[in-house]
C-alpha cells in the first residue's frame, strides 16, 4: 500500500453500503465510517463478508461512491467485520463536507474500469445526473433493463446495478436526445459486483459523441462549462 498523503480524521458516520459479498449475494446494509480521509475510510459493523479487491458502493446523504477493499478483518462481536476502502478514480467523496471541503479525485475516463487501459484517455466531462435509457443484452435470451445512468458522458457511462453484465458484453442502448430517439451499441468495460458496470458508446460516431455531450450539458444544472472542451485527453 502507498503511504497516505494526509492525515485521516477520525469521525462517525452512518452510511450505506452495499454490493456483492465473497458468498456472491448482494447486500445493502448500514455501516460506520470511521477514520476517514478524501482518499478512503475505515468501514465497521459490516455483516457480510468481504474479499480485498472487491468493489462496493458507499452512500453518505445523497452522494454515492464506489470504493475498493483493501483489506477485511473479523473485530469480534462489537465491531464486527471491518474494512479499509479506497475511492475510486473519479468517484465524489462521500464526506467532503465533514473533512471541511478536502478535494476530491481526478475525474475518471469516460466508462473507464477500475483497472485503466490505453482505450480509455479522458475525452468528455463526466456528468453526474439520472440519465433514462434502455439496455438489451445483445446474447440471445439475455437481459433487459430500463434503467438510468448515474454518470454519463458522450463517449459512455456507469449503471448501478446489482447484477452487473460480464465485461466485453455487447449490449444494444436506447436512449433519447430532446426529441430523437438513439438506438446504438455499447460494450461493457466495467463490471463491479453488486454496484454496477460501466458501458462504452462504441456505435456512436464522433459527430454524435459531441452533439450528446452538449445535450447532457444542457441538462447537468451544475455544470459549469470550464475546461469542457470535448476532444481533452
Amino acid at each position: 500500500m502507498q503511504e497516505r498523503p494526509e492525515p485521516r480524521l477520525q469521525t462517525d458516520l452512518i452510511v450505506r453500503v452495499w454490493g456483492m459479498d465473497s458468498d456472491g449475494h448482494p447486500f445493502f446494509q448500514n455501516a460506520h465510517a470511521r477514520n476517514i480521509s478524501s482518499e478512503g475510510a475505515l468501514l465497521s459493523g459490516l455483516e457480510h463478508q468481504l474479499t480485498a479487491g472487491d468493489t462496493i458502493g458507499v452512500q453518505l446523504g445523497t452522494v454515492k461512491a464506489r470504493f475498493r477493499v483493501i483489506w477485511v478483518i473479523d473485530a469480534g462481536h462489537l465491531q464486527k467485520i471491518q474494512a479499509g476502502v479506497h475511492i475510486l478514480t473519479g468517484q465524489p467523496c462521500p464526506w467532503k463536507d465533514e473533512l471541511g471541503g478536502a478535494p476530491s479525485p481526478e475525474p475518471a475516463p469516460a466508462a473507464g474500469p477500475a483497472k485503466p487501459d490505453g482505450r480509455n484517455k479522458r475525452k468528455f466531462v463526466r456528468h453526474r445526473i439520472k440519465f433514462p435509457m434502455e439496455i438489451r443484452d445483445e446474447r440471445g435470451g439475455g437481459a433487459h433493463m430500463q434503467t438510468h445512468a448515474t454518470d454519463i458522458g458522450g463517449r459512455g457511462c456507469y449503471i448501478e446495478t446489482m447484477i452487473p453484465l460480464p465485461l466485453g458484453t455487447k449490449v444494444r442502448l436506447v436512449f433519447w436526445i430532446g426529441s430523437e430517439k438513439v438506438d446504438t451499441t455499447g460494450i461493457v468495460r466495467a463490471s463491479d459486483g453488486g454496484v454496477g458496470m460501466g458501458i462504452e458508446f462504441v456505435g456512436l460516431d464522433d459527430a454524435s459523441q459531441v452533439r450528446f455531450q452538449q445535450y447532457l450539458e444542457s441538462l447537468d444544472t451544475t455544470f459549469s462549462g470550464i475546461g469542457a472542451a470535448p476532444n481533452q485527453s
